[in-house]
């Protein structure tokens, strides 16, 4: 049986005995209706999960007697820093998702021209929470020790400007560049994945202006959400750890 992976934003040491946060408190009692002396994995960004089991539970408390530490080795030794043109609801929810799942290191969520999404400024602090719990529940669910990472959303000028990667590739359907023509350097990569409409011509050429690559992943247009999934997996197939 799967052994259940929760993530808290606390110390954790071995031995002790430690109060869940209510919200977490409610999730392992009422969703995942776990009991005393269930076993649970506690982890708190720190790359290693704690062997736990459930001390006292009540609907809206619960306490946890931590165990044995165990370190999690399953970071790929590729970083990958997604820049991601901000999507609408689902579709970006999917891409974060799926980005964490696939050994993202960090997302910087961009406004492009063709975006269709614009996020006003009081809005920021809701979007950054909503996709900062996304990450946290694809982290449990994928076995990762160490969170993502992601950036408050920035325009895509003011991103070719502030990125610092030696490689940086730019998804562009009309370039004739594949993936396997790059040259990684430094174990690190910055992949640019427009949005609906793509990045406009006046964005490429800046980009290829700052250095970065254009590249295409094949001869049909995909969706941004595919189009991160193809991109990653393609990444981590030849720079990472998937086989």
């Amino acid at each position: 049986m799967r052994v259940p992976r929760l993530f808290i934003n606390m110390p954790l040491k071995t031995g002790e005995t430690i109060n869940l946060p209510r919200e977490k408190a409610h999730h392992i009692s009422n969703v995942l209706r776990m009991r005393i002396g269930d076993s649970i994995k506690l982890f708190n960004d720190s790359g290693a999960d704690y062997q736990s089991k459930i001390f006292e539970i009540g609907k809206k408390s619960a306490q946890i007697e931590i165990g044995e530490s165990i370190q999690i080795i399953n970071e790929s030794p590729l970083t990958i820093n997604l820049c991601l043109a901000v999507a609408r609801g689902q579709h970006m929810d999917f891409s974060i998702q799926k980005a964490v799942e696939l050994g993202v290191k960090n997302i910087i969520p961009v406004i492009s021209e063709f975006s269709n999404v614009k996020i006003q400024d009081d809005r920021v602090h809701n979007k950054l929470a909503h996709w900062q719990n996304i990450i946290i529940s694809a982290t449990e669910q994928c076995g990762r020790s160490y969170l993502t990472q992601i950036q408050k959303p920035v325009s895509f000028v003011d991103w070719l400007t502030l990125d610092t990667s030696k490689t940086r590739i730019i998804l562009h359907p009309e370039s004739q560049q594949s993936m396997s023509n790059i040259n990684l350097s430094d174990n690190e990569l910055t992949l640019m994945i427009g949005p609906e409409g793509g990045f406009s011509d006046a964005e490429v050429v800046q980009a290829q202006e700052k250095g970065c690559e254009p590249t295409s992943l094949g001869p049909r247009i995909l969706r941004t959400e595919t189009a991160v999934v193809s991109a990653v997996s393609n990444a981590q197939q030849l720079w990472g750890d998937l086989n």
